[in-house]
């Protein structure tokens, strides 16, 4: 009999709905009923693409007895970090604080007041590896909570106060002031030590791409000329496209990789991922014309369209790891890997023997059980293009047939948002008018179904409809800054007037007196503590995120207000971007926009004036940190939304365009190489 769950919206928590534990949703009902009950509550987070997450559901959560035993003596709680982000991190920083490490599943024994006392992982059904098994962990704590009643809450107690007493606002400088020129050197010295020279990235296994940072470094190479810089990122992302944690079949990227070679990936594709990669993979283009980039982008964005894009315009947050092996036994890995044998059987003899060599398969194999992961080493010399078309098309027909990974079709904001940035820029690059109307499909999605009519955001959506969970900081700044560049690349200024509703939201219940951002709203659900990280994790933290969208919405309107919240934001990455920077690139990236301006360019002109396209398009390309572009016609609606373009005429009865900074500009022009000169670096 179904649980719980079978009403959520969540297809992680559908995931536990036939589960025999009595789950409960996290709810203000749960906890009551642990206090009627006089029991702790299990807190269990995970998301629907984690393997161990799946793990652990088959050993423990589908086994009847350890069911009875959960259900006898606690109140089991489900929680989707997707869904509910402040939740996740409030307990996962006490996790992290008693045990020095974390990850999902998170497991977490709460008092009925949901404070914290006995915290975990992953637990396996037997003792393994000098862990307790789950069963073992849940009668310890069941004799704790009955024999020591007292013990337990005070360790509670000392735990959320410990968690109450930490607070950022000693980090920031007493100024609120971005870095200065010679404090991102330093960052970018920290980041060269760290850098792994011989197979790109930073530290060592596992890996993960390094977005934030590898934008960074694009934008510091822009202002300062940085050969350093501008190595980093192209071997890093040469070293990640023909790695195994790209798919060289579909496009896309894997969440990260096991070793320190981009050899194993973790195989779980995420949309927030795939966004920022995409993004990146373009921005090197931009800087260096890399055919190789070229590629990745669009194939990558390719994959998103493909395989992400729901009915309703807005994009899915995942694709599992594992998948059937054809077998009925779900297993990582099983739809992307490869035996020679299984070449053989889709190519023949030549074309496998083509195809083993180009993509490194061995009868010994980089995976499991002789399989492996496809990867492009560039060991071979010029490739048969295509000879090399042909054999991928045939591969990928093959593995359609496969059973595929499951798809967690639940439609995030934030992640959206960043989908939409990089699709629309993407798409003006490389002339792709299909992949901004996906972009623009999407946003029409988060303003009809995410967004009320105080202009508040819905974190998630499912098949159109909105989910009961608010927006977090990081949906406010990451849809607004995908607004933003969808707005330069179609010029309607409508979402930029959109991006300045969230970013006021952001102001009013995100932003505090001392310029300090919080994770959650003021009026949000009160947790134990009030979540604020301003580090990045596997996407830009909510508070560089939103300290970027106010710059540039700030660059595009002329506002104060918002450009001072941007800059005393950015106090953060003056404290910590010299000492973490691999944790804090996004913000190192919006400070390198914040020193150069960044520039605005208005362009002024007819949309279908060919005149006007070339221009924008130099003034889309032009590689100056963090340059806003608006473009409109003189006298026209979208010079009203946008206040750069106001008292901007035409030169001559022609299309023109402004360079300014701070809304001082330099004289007109109509000339696009001149405007490509002026927006260099």
């Amino acid at each position: 009999m179904p649980n719980r769950l079978a009403h959520e919206t969540s297809p992680y928590l559908l995931q536990h709905a036939d589960n025999p534990v009595d789950w409960w949703p996290w709810s203000a009902d749960a906890f009551e009923e642990a206090r009627r009950r006089g029991v702790p509550v299990l807190l269990s987070v995970g998301y629907s693409s984690c393997h161990w997450c799946h793990v652990m559901a088959h050993e423990s959560f589908e086994d009847p007895d350890t069911a009875a035993l959960l259900n006898e003596h606690f109140v089991p709680v489900k929680v989707d970090r997707e869904e509910r982000p402040d939740v996740d991190a409030v307990y996962m920083e006490a996790v992290q604080a008693a045990t020095g490490q974390g990850g999902w599943p998170m497991t977490v024994f709460l008092t009925p007041d949901a404070e914290p006392f006995y915290f975990g992982t992953y637990f396996p059904p037997a003792p393994r590896h000098g862990m307790p098994s789950f069963g073992q962990v849940l009668e310890g704590v069941r004799s704790a909570w009955t024999d020591r009643r007292d013990e337990v809450g005070e360790v509670a107690g000392r735990i959320v106060a410990d968690l109450a007493g930490r607070s950022l606002t000693e980090s920031l400088p007493a100024d609120r002031r971005p870095p200065r020129p010679e404090e991102l050197h330093t960052a970018l010295m920290g980041l060269t030590r760290d850098f792994d020279a011989v197979r790109g990235g930073f530290g060592g296994a596992p890996k993960f791409p390094p977005s934030m940072a590898l934008e960074f470094l694009l934008r510091h190479h822009a202002r300062t000329g940085s050969a350093a810089a501008l190595e980093m990122v192209q071997a890093t992302c040469a070293a990640m496209a023909r790695g195994g944690i790209y798919d060289q079949l579909g496009g896309g990227f894997a969440r990260y990789a096991v070793d320190a070679t981009w050899t194993v990936p973790h195989f779980e594709k995420m949309l927030y991922d795939n966004a920022l990669l995409c993004r990146t993979y373009a921005h090197l283009w931009r800087a260096t014309g890399s055919d190789l980039a070229r590629r990745v982008a669009l194939e990558t964005a390719d994959f998103m369209v493909r395989e992400l894009r729901t009915d309703q315009g807005g994009f899915a947050s995942a694709l599992d790891a594992d998948s059937d092996d054809g077998s009925g036994k779900h297993v990582e890995g099983a739809y992307y890997v490869w035996t020679p044998e299984q070449l053989r059987a889709v190519l023949g003899e030549k074309d496998a023997e083509f195809a083993a060599a180009c993509f490194g398969v061995t009868e010994e194999g980089t995976f499991e059980e002789g399989a492996s992961v496809l990867q492009l080493p560039d060991t071979h010399g010029p490739v048969d293009a295509e000879r090399m078309a042909s054999v991928k098309e045939r591969l990928l027909a093959a593995r359609a047939e496969r059973p595929r990974p499951g798809r967690d079709d639940k439609v995030v904001a934030a992640w959206n948002g960043l989908a939409i940035a990089a699709l629309a820029e993407t798409g003006a690059y490389f002339d792709r008018p299909d992949l901004v109307q996906a972009a623009t499909d999407a946003a029409d999605l988060l303003v009809r179904v995410h967004m009320d009519w105080q202009a508040r955001l819905h974190r998630t959506s499912r098949d159109g409809a909105p989910g009961a969970n608010s927006g977090v900081l990081e949906d406010y700044a990451d849809v607004a800054e995908g607004f933003l560049a969808l707005a330069a690349v179609t010029g309607e200024g409508v979402w930029t007037e959109f991006a300045g509703f969230f970013l006021d939201t952001v102001l009013l219940q995100f932003t505090t007196e001392d310029g300090a951002l919080y994770d959650t709203a003021a009026d949000a659900e009160t947790l134990i503590r009030r979540p604020q990280d301003p580090t990045d994790n596997a996407t830009p933290s909510g508070w560089t995120a939103a300290a970027g969208a106010l710059l540039s919405y700030a660059a595009l309107t002329g506002s104060e207000l918002h450009r001072t919240a941007a800059e005393r934001a950015l106090g953060i990455v003056t404290a910590l971007g010299g000492r973490a920077p691999r944790f804090i690139g996004w913000g190192l990236a919006v400070a390198e926009a914040a020193l150069d301006g960044p520039r605005e360019i208005a362009v002024v002109g007819a949309q279908d004036d060919p005149a006007t396209a070339a221009l924008h398009r130099v003034a889309l390309l032009g590689t100056a940190p963090g340059a806003v572009v608006a473009l409109g016609s003189p006298g026209s609606d979208d010079s009203g939304e946008v206040p750069l373009l106001r008292d901007r005429p035409l030169v001559d009865g022609r299309p023109a365009a402004y360079v300014c900074r701070h809304f001082t500009c330099e004289r007109p022009t109509t000339d696009p190489e001149e405007l490509a000169e002026r927006l260099r670096g």
